[in-house]
């Protein structure tokens, strides 16, 4: 990126698209040339006194009841700390916190036993993030384990994630560098962290603002411009140029940012135009078009803006300014030390002829917009890097379920088996296994084994092993390569008839469905006898048979679940289950399925719902109705990450005792995170699925 900054707009936003960012939007290219038309001018609301060590970088209001004015400013000034003002400017505290420099809150974080609000302060001596809890006007310091980045800070930001609660810090450093941290309460009633990702971009970021409602976060290279990256570090790191100098808005120089959340009126993103001393607007719900600058000027004896820095919205109504106000750190103040101005939100919303609505009251409790549960447990990272894992199978030890196993894909180079806590067992570097399932009776060498088959894209074979009770491993049991005949064989499943035959059901990228039945040749193998060809239509992969109800669920990734006989007598006659355009909880890609068997012939069917990051269950009875929906989210205690993108997946409802009384799901993970590495799978108990959901 630094070497493209002064070429010419063609080729730069062709660089852009080739490094995989999104280019400027259209709304921004075609105002630029406009962008210097004179800004409208309006004055400051109030100013606090200038800074003891000359330190305004960045300010916050804080909500506070106890107060007259209903909020409070905390504002750092470098070796002063962070001072709390009243809106009136009159100081009301202080709190050393070495080098202050930036600051952020949030609130209805759960702490001590009680929904608290959390401010974060970045000690840009010690590249250390602090916390404090705020109450009564007072800080009190709640800071565990440090979090000490390995670069030179220049700013923070919160993200509060609507999904699931979780509490997030982005930390912003002068060689680009972009750390996101996962926050939890250590057990001591203190908030430590652990990483979740870096990202990057080629020079100094300054400032970053998150916008909780939609998941974003927002970030100024201060030689470049302004850029947007999910705020959830399961999604993909893509950047998206929102507004950049000299082909944009942006004179010289970014300085801090602001979203302002309107509730129904939507949102908003001011940026400082730090070398021109404007603001620049942005409408967040319209391709972030630009609405216009305006530059705060000199009145009643309050001076005008020079070089604002970090900017702070509040929109909610307080004393005296009953449209919300913004904070600017003044980075000039005349001939004093620097210092912060006040400014109506009303004004610049008269000014440039937006209405910025009012922001939801921040300090109601929320919940969170799905079911959550955290994972139990999790498999070692496989072995390559990127797309790699894909699909487990549960195998219940028939005499000791604590020794139960979980056998994954990985789909670049064979299987793995694990234990209970995620440990391996046996690894298979036998090919390029997509899909793994298991069936238990097959009479073998006269002995009754549990049956292992995979479909393997290296040859084009299905893999067939036993396993060994002893050891828990597997063995090749295949009389020779059993070819597929598929140019691509990948979904995979198996299926138990009624007179004890095991079937194989495999899928291709194609729709394309062969099913065969497993039977005993010689010598203790295992050969594969072709029953039955259909098509779905489109790509599949993840399918279940019920051998109980003869039923085979097959999931037609782009269009959503159908059900066929599992017998290959059965044809090609289907049922929909569900179909994604029907249910708002299954959003394609539909990927892996599995069977949660419960008492009495009753259980679930259990759907990855890939686009959602989310797990669906429905009635396992005809016609199959939706029961609830699930997500499995990060663990900061235990530092285990959520899942999502996930692929393959299976259940089992016996007792494996431990954590799983009721059962286990285990799920492919496609981004692995805390730290992030290779790809695994997440254990998650169904006991917690069941009270999440409120399963009866």
């Amino acid at each position: 990126m630094g070497a493209v900054k002064t070429l010419g707009g063609g080729l730069f936003f062709a660089i852009l698209g080739a490094a995989g960012c999104e280019a400027l939007p259209a709304s921004n290219q075609a105002k630029a040339e406009t962008s210097s038309s004179s800004p409208v001018s309006i004055s400051a609301h109030a100013e606090l006194p200038a800074t003891e060590y000359d330190g305004a970088n960045m300010a916050a209001i804080v909500a506070d009841p106890s107060s007259d004015a209903g909020a409070v400013i905390l504002s750092t000034d470098e070796l002063g700390g962070v001072n709390i003002y009243s809106l009136g400017g009159e100081k009301l505290g202080a709190v050393s916190v070495g080098e202050a420099d930036s600051v952020d809150v949030r609130y209805g974080y759960q702490l001590g036993g009680k929904s608290q609000t959390i401010v974060s302060v970045l000690d840009a001596a010690a590249n250390e993030l602090r916390f404090f809890t705020f109450a009564n006007g007072e800080l009190s310091d709640v800071t565990g384990e440090p979090i000490v980045s390995d670069f030179a800070t220049q700013g923070l930001c919160l993200y509060k994630d609507a999904t699931d609660q979780n509490l997030y810090a982005f930390i912003v450093g002068d060689e680009g560098e972009i750390d996101q941290w996962l926050l939890y309460n250590n057990g001591a009633g203190k908030i430590a962290g652990r990483m979740a990702r870096r990202l990057n971009l080629a020079s100094e970021v300054g400032y970053c603002a998150a916008n909780d409602s939609a998941g974003d976060v927002y970030v100024s290279e201060q030689a470049v411009g302004a850029w947007k990256f999910s705020a959830n570090p399961e999604t993909d790191a893509a950047p998206e140029i929102i507004d950049i100098r000299r082909l944009g808005n942006i004179a010289e120089e970014i300085g801090g940012l602001a979203v302002i959340s309107g509730g129904a009126a939507g949102d908003y993103l001011l940026a400082s135009n730090a070398s021109i001393n404007t603001l620049t607007l942005y409408d967040i719900d319209n391709d972030h078009a630009f609405l216009g600058s305006v530059r705060i000027g000199e009145s009643g004896g309050v001076d005008g803006v020079e070089e604002p820095g970090g900017l702070y919205a509040y929109n909610r109504p307080l004393k005296g300014a009953p449209n919300g106000l913004l904070v600017v750190a003044d980075d000039d103040n005349g001939e004093e030390l620097t210092n912060y101005k006040l400014v109506s939100l009303g004004a610049i919303a008269d000014a440039l002829g937006v209405d910025f609505g009012q922001t939801p009251d921040a300090t109601a409790p929320r919940d969170a917009q799905i079911a959550t549960v955290f994972p139990s447990a999790e498999s070692a990272p496989v072995g390559n890097p990127g797309d790699a894992a894909d699909d487990p199978a549960i195998w219940v030890h028939p005499s000791d379920p604590s020794l139960s196993t979980i056998i994954g894909t990985e789909k670049q180079s064979g299987l793995y088996v694990y234990d209970l806590s995620g440990k391996v067992i046996q690894y298979l570097p036998d090919g390029k296994m997509n899909n793994v399932d298991l069936r238990s009776g097959f009479m073998l060498d006269g002995k009754e084994v549990t049956l292992v088959t995979a479909s393997n894209r290296t040859d084009q074979t299905l893999a067939i092993y036993a396993i060994d009770e002893a050891t828990r491993k597997l063995v090749n049991v295949a009389d020779g390569p059993q070819a597929t005949g598929m140019v691509d064989p990948y979904g995979s499943c198996m299926h138990k008839g009624a007179d004890g035959t095991i079937y194989t059901i495999i899928n291709d990228s194609d729709g394309n469905v062969k099913q065969w039945a497993l039977s005993e040749s010689s010598e203790g193998r295992v050969s594969a006898e072709l029953k039955r060809e259909f098509s779905v239509g489109s790509q599949t992969e993840g399918c279940v048979a019920d051998d109980a109800r003869d039923v085979l669920f097959i999931g037609e990734e782009a269009v959503g679940v159908w059900k066929y006989g599992a017998s290959p007598e059965a044809g090609d006659a289907r049922e929909a289950v569900v179909m994604a355009e029907d249910d708002p909880a299954l959003t394609p890609d539909v990927e892996g399925l599995s069977i949660y068997h419960g008492e009495n012939g009753e259980g679930y069917l259990v759907v990855s719902s890939q686009g959602s990051n989310s797990y669906v269950l429905y009635d396992l009875e005809s016609p199959h109705a939706y029961v609830g929906d699930f997500a499995v989210i990060a663990d900061g205690a235990r530092g285990i990450d959520g899942a999502s993108e996930t692929d393959g997946l299976d259940v089992t409802s016996a007792n494996l005792g431990g954590d799983y009384p009721k059962g286990l799901l285990v799920v492919q993970d496609g981004r692995n995170m805390l730290p992030p590495e290779n790809q695994n799978f997440k254990f998650v108990s169904w006991t917690d699925i069941e009270q999440a959901v409120d399963l009866k």
